[in-house]
């Protein structure tokens, strides 16, 4: 059903942090046909307070008592409304992917994708598909942090002619494993231990190590896992993938293999452990507060969408199966196309109402999109209806934000919170009395799966040993990376197994999954957790690993190698990035000025951080001040200026010192005046660091401007080097 449309309400104001010096009035509202059918149900407060039979309210903030001091009365039915509301107006949050962040947004695609698909949001360049799009980490709780060492959720739900199209994908391309009947076991070994509700979103214990270590097919995944992929900048700077070998059908009904991609126009950024882990601490919304801020100066979100398309006859040349979810297809052997863009440019109105309650589904899905055999994705299917109807009930569908721009109807009547008001008698079918209607047509543009293949044989529980290899992509994964990712995985192997107590379990994991990816990898995190590496040939060495299939792509596993993979590469964009200028009194107005003019024509955001809030004198000049130095840790901001004019009072600042020290740290630009090198001195920062720019002027900010197109300079402090 599709409520009337209605102007929708104007996008509410800015009300997170104070306006930076870069700010930007915020962007005008995004229309588009879902906003329109949203505006129906959206409301703005209005002048008179009602109970929620629309009664009007005298007194709100006391109860109804029997004398000014005598108890509340029971038929005070006000308060009894309002905190039974109140009591119930929580729904249980989801196992896993349970804190998130959303924006609503169109996807375009480039030009018509016929050939391949009849799915309707690749049809036609000038139509715009309206989507909402749900990032989420995996582990934690709803209240916990943004930043753990964890998978992201990426979940598009396509509001499409057609209905509803639900891509709901990570930003990693594989899992920890092949089956969906292990997934409750991975997610019990991964949630907090259940005797002690013991550690929140995170992997770093004894259980899920355990489990890890007895499960070889998740050795791809922790590559990833362990990777700075796990720790993304933003989610602006993050990869998308549907994870699953899905097909696409077109109008003449045939199939092909793909596999989804999501490539962030700004490229693929992570943060650093260190950082990441301070940023838990002083920013817990880190990336949502940037997704909500980004949007609302203007500064959009975009990831072009990529197929990689693989013909069915092809389906059995790699070596590996395209129905196994640990592997991915190397981009080298089959490319990815970028069909369509996907813009983020509106944020939610009420995040329970349409955040919290979204709904996603694997099964939602439209004509020209089809499944696969893959047996994590079967069990998908069935899981994510089940999570949907325990969490916001059976009509879940009829929520504005789940729900069609395509008019539902059908024989589904009653359940919790219908709010359809079906006419008639009729509420099945076959029927004479409604006139048969509504129908199925043998003719419609439906959803219909694709033939498959004869096949037989008899009910088995077993794996196909097409499944076999677990290891040859993890080791591809370590091939790929550059000095100073190999050596950020290796570290966050370390952390992760020095904080697992159970010595067996320990070396369970490093003698039957690290030494089968790369013996290197095994050796760096045994020098830094003392965990010892057997000898070549021993009876407690596995390696070989299990039989490899021929193919391709397994030939030798010590020379696989995909490009792709690498973060070693600079970003195409870095619109959006914050940058802290330092102030006190004596800094010089002019450069000052000047800087700001420069970063925001360079599309950044600086901030004034002073040592108070409010502003900082310059030969009697007042400079505005963003933040003060207590509420403005290093870890938010991308890089940092320090202007003529400063150095001496920011000296004697331990918040300074540490702000730089911590940038240099991790890896950021850092630009200070010529005035301001003795500060290095005193915040340790070696006077010839990489990425450290001094100077005057624009010249000053034009470094800086320069160092940040490389986002971070790595291999400053090595990672594995004792905090």
């Amino acid at each position: 059903m599709i409520h009337p449309s209605k102007n929708p309400p104007p996008s509410p104001a800015r009300t997170s942090g104070q306006t930076t010096a870069g700010d930007k009035p915020p962007a005008p509202r995004q229309e588009t046909d879902k906003t329109l059918d949203l505006a129906g149900d959206t409301a703005a407060p209005s002048e008179l307070l009602t109970t929620n039979q629309g009664v009007g309210v005298s007194d709100d903030q006391n109860s109804l008592k029997s004398h000014m001091r005598g108890p509340t009365l029971l038929e005070d039915i006000l308060m009894r409304e309002k905190i039974t509301h109140f009591d119930h107006e929580r729904i249980p949050e989801r196992v896993v992917h349970a804190r998130g962040a959303a924006a609503h947004g169109v996807f375009e695609v480039y030009e018509s994708q016929q050939r391949l698909t009849m799915a309707a949001p690749f049809q036609d360049p000038a139509v715009k598909t309206p989507v909402f799009v749900r990032f989420s980490t995996v582990a934690g709780s709803r209240g916990s942090t943004d930043t753990p060492r964890d998978v992201r959720g990426f979940a598009v739900k396509f509001y499409t002619p057609d209905g509803i199209w639900d891509l709901v994908g990570n930003n990693m391309p594989v899992f920890f494993i092949q089956d969906a009947n292990k997934f409750p076991d991975l997610i019990h070994a991964v949630k907090p231990e259940p005797h002690n509700e013991i550690p929140q979103a995170q992997s770093a214990h004894d259980t899920f190590w355990d489990f890890v270590s007895l499960t070889p097919e998740s050795a791809h995944m922790l590559m990833w896992l362990m990777s700075d992929r796990a720790i993304p900048r933003s989610f602006a700077t993050m990869e998308g993938f549907g994870v699953h070998t899905f097909r696409l059908v077109n109008a003449e009904g045939m199939s092909r293999l793909v596999k989804f991609h999501w490539k962030p126009v700004k490229g693929v950024c992570s943060l650093v452990w260190e950082e990441a882990q301070l940023i838990s601490g002083k920013d817990p919304d880190f990336n949502r507060r940037d997704l909500y801020e980004s949007i609302e100066r203007g500064d959009y979100p975009e990831y072009e969408l990529g197929f990689q398309v693989v013909e069915e006859t092809d389906e059995h040349k790699f070596g590996f199966d395209l129905l196994d979810a640990t592997k991915i297809i190397p981009e080298e052997l089959v490319p990815v196309i970028k069909v369509g863009k996907l813009t983020l440019n509106r944020n939610p109105d009420n995040f329970f109402a349409e955040t919290e309650q979204v709904a996603f589904h694997t099964g939602h899905v439209i004509p020209g999109i089809d499944f696969t055999n893959d047996p994590l994705l079967q069990g998908r299917l069935f899981s994510y209806i089940d999570t949907q109807l325990r969490r916001v009930g059976p009509n879940f569908h009829e929520l504005p934000i789940n729900r069609s721009l395509r008019p539902v109807d059908n024989n589904q009547r009653d359940g919790f919170a219908r709010t359809i008001i079906n006419k008639g008698k009729v509420s099945y079918f076959p029927n004479s009395l409604g006139g048969g209607c509504p129908m199925h047509s043998p003719t419609a543009a439906a959803f219909r799966s694709v033939q498959p293949k004869e096949a037989s044989g008899p009910k088995v529980r077993e794996r196909s040993p097409s499944f076999a290899d677990h290891f040859s992509q993890a080791t591809q994964f370590w091939n790929s990376m550059s000095d100073w990712e190999k050596d950020h995985i290796a570290a966050a192997f370390a952390f992760e197994l020095n904080q697992v107590v159970d010595e067996p379990v320990r070396a369970r994991t490093m003698n039957e999954i690290l030494v089968n990816i790369h013996r290197d990898l095994a050796n760096m995190v045994s020098r830094a957790t003392g965990i010892v590496v057997a000898p070549v040939g021993t009876p407690d060495d596995p390696t070989p690993s299990a039989p490899t299939p021929a193919g391709p792509l397994n030939r030798d596993a010590a020379s696989l190698k995909s490009p792709a993979l690498s973060m070693d590469k600079p970003p195409p964009s870095i619109a959006g990035r914050k940058v802290a200028i330092l102030l006190a009194d004596g800094a010089n107005a002019d450069e000052v000025e000047a800087a700001i003019a420069a970063l925001v024509e360079a599309a950044l955001v600086p901030e004034t951080i002073g040592p108070t809030a409010g502003s900082v004198q310059a030969a009697g000049k007042a400079i505005k001040v963003n933040r003060a130095a207590a509420n403005a840790p290093s870890v938010v901001y991308d890089a940092v200026v320090v202007p003529g004019g400063v150095a001496g009072r920011l000296a004697t600042m331990t918040l300074a010192q540490r702000f730089l020290h911590e940038a240099y740290r991790h890896g950021k630009p850092i630009a200070v005046a010529e005035d301001a090198r003795g500060l290095l001195q005193a915040a340790q920062v070696p006077a010839d660091a990489e990425g450290l720019a001094t100077g005057n002027g624009a010249a000053l900010v034009s470094r800086l401007v320069e160092h940040l197109r490389r986002h971070r300079f790595p291999r400053r402090v090595p990672a594995l080097e004792p905090s």
